[in-house]
């Protein structure tokens, strides 16, 4: 079974977004799985995990209900206000939701980036771990040494790093051994995983497979084929590419790859990862 382990729904008209606004014109509509559906179809990929867009517990909420119906979800990854002294409690009722399977703090967005180093998350995070839950890392390169000291701190914490760190791939060499650097330390926790997922988004226009290997190529020899789940940010993806053509151009970056590496990479991981 292949699965979408990063993409998103989403309502503008629900305005907790923020960051969605009415200038980013091919994203500022609704998404739902209707949408989705044909694209997934034709990529052969039967289900998904649908991320949170908004850093509102009532947008968690809504793509739960969402999932209640659509049995193409097959987990959800929410938001809960993790320094809260009742993120416990709220992280205890929303896992009674079987398609809860974890959280994701939108670590890019936030003002400073060593809030996943502070000590004080330890209660939510003891929470996650109670109920077997997952941990979805939003960063770039600058949130590197943060993280890894929350993921010293945690070890029994499953995490996965969100869209490979997002590496400056418009900027040609530019950053990229300082990402590469960062990538290979995260990867030396065994804990850590990592989506290959939102390449295409940090690419310039134009982008081909050519652009993209070094990115995969140094994220396969970091995580290995074990640790590393595809995922399509969709529909992120559409600014600057799309469905299908980010499924194939991953296909013939892995063709190196046994068929059971890529099956996993392709399913098996994200249903190991998530608990599906």
């Amino acid at each position: 079974m292949q699965i979408d382990a990063h993409q998103h729904y989403w309502d503008p008209a629900r305005d907790d977004y923020g960051w969605l606004t009415p200038e980013l014109t091919t994203l500022y509509r609704t998404f739902g799985p209707a949408d989705l559906a044909p694209l997934r179809a034709r990529a052969g990929v039967q289900r998904t995990v649908v991320v949170q867009a908004a850093p509102t517990v009532e947008e968690t909420r809504y793509l739960l209900d969402l999932a209640r119906g659509e049995a193409s979800i097959a987990g959800v990854v929410g938001w809960v206000p993790m320094l809260q002294h009742d993120a416990p409690a709220l992280i205890t009722e929303l896992a009674r939701d079987v398609k809860f399977k974890g959280v994701r703090p939108m670590l890019q967005d936030l003002p400073d980036d060593h809030w996943i180093a502070n000590p004080a998350l330890a209660p939510a995070v003891a929470a996650l771990i109670e109920h077997d839950l997952a941990f979805d890392a939003l960063i770039f390169t600058r949130h590197v040494s943060a993280l890894e000291t929350f993921a010293t701190r945690f070890p029994d914490l499953r995490i996965v790093i969100d869209h490979g760190a997002k590496p400056p791939i418009r900027d040609g060499s530019a950053g990229l051994q300082e990402w590469a650097d960062g990538i290979t330390r995260l990867a030396r926790l065994p804990h850590v995983h990592c989506k290959l997922s939102g390449l295409a988004t940090e690419a310039a226009p134009g982008w081909t497979e050519a652009t993209l290997r070094p990115y995969v190529d140094h994220l396969l020899q970091s995580f290995g084929p074990a640790r590393l789940m595809w995922g399509s940010d969709w529909p992120v993806l559409n600014l600057n590419g799309d469905y299908l053509l980010w499924h194939s151009v991953t296909n013939t970056l892995l063709a190196a790859l046994s068929d059971q590496e890529r099956e996993a990479i392709f399913g098996a991981n994200a249903t190991a990862f998530y608990r599906l």
